[in-house]
């Protein structure tokens, strides 16, 4: 496989990702399940509010993680 072929196919994949990331951001509001899985963590004080969505952070890194590996290896 030539270099610019190879960079098509990253080019390419790296689109659909971005669009399947934007699809579901588009849905959030839908999907309201997103932002509220085990392991998000939120603590809410006087004035403060910190939000650290680790369950989510974690179940889209796996399913990252499963397009890129069928993704490539084609």
């Amino acid at each position: 496989m030539d270099e610019l072929s190879y960079f098509g196919r990253i080019l390419l994949s790296t689109g659909v990702i971005l669009a399947i990331i934007g699809g579901i951001c588009m849905l959030g509001g839908k999907l309201s399940w997103i932002g509220h899985l085990p392991g998000d963590v939120t603590i809410q004080r006087k004035g403060i509010r910190f939000y650290a969505p680790l369950g989510t952070c974690i179940l889209l890194s796996i399913l990252l993680t499963l397009i890129l590996r069928m993704i490539r290896r084609n």
